[in-house]
């Protein structure tokens, strides 16, 4: 059986229960069974264990059991990629985190950027001065907009637009 996150195909889920070492370079997943669905608890990686207790030691296993309700609902499964470096692994995990936010992981995740960059205005641009058609008086700035800037006349009323450059 398999299960797919992302791109990936993981082996499993299997209960936690059943799970034995040896592990070695590999992505996991916590799982908690919700009826005919998974939900992902927590994501990481490992490049190598023996031990028997590696889940039922591990940091994250109090969150686990919470999120899930008891150990009999917890599921594993695994990413095998023997050939792969750390980062490329790490990599895996990050991209896991980022898409799907598992709850015993949220203090792993790092803050988001948003996708748009604001800009700052140039308010302090010297102030080009314009001259009236009509009266031949300076013209004043009466609204800046996104791309031109209406001119007003103070003494005779006429408005005009110029383009911002």
């Amino acid at each position: 059986m398999s299960i797919q996150i992302l791109q990936y195909e993981f082996l499993g889920p299997i209960s936690l229960d059943e799970w034995g070492p040896p592990m070695e370079k590999l992505v996991y997943l916590i799982l908690s069974r919700d009826k005919d669905k998974f939900n992902i608890l927590y994501v990481d990686d490992c490049g190598k264990t023996d031990e028997q207790s590696f889940f039922v030691q591990h940091p994250n296993f109090k969150c686990w059991v919470n999120h899930s309700g008891s150990e009999k609902s917890l599921f594993l499964a695994i990413l095998p990629l023997f050939d792969s470096s750390d980062s490329s692994r790490k990599n895996i995990v990050h991209k896991i985190m980022t898409h799907y936010k598992p709850p015993c992981n949220l203090d792993d995740l790092p803050p988001t950027k948003p996708d748009y960059l604001v800009r700052k205005s140039d308010e302090k641009k010297p102030e080009q001065k314009y001259v009236c058609p009509c009266c031949g008086s300076d013209m004043n700035p009466e609204q800046i907009l996104e791309k031109s800037t209406v001119f007003r006349c103070m003494n005779c009323g006429l408005s005009d637009t110029k383009l911002n450059c």
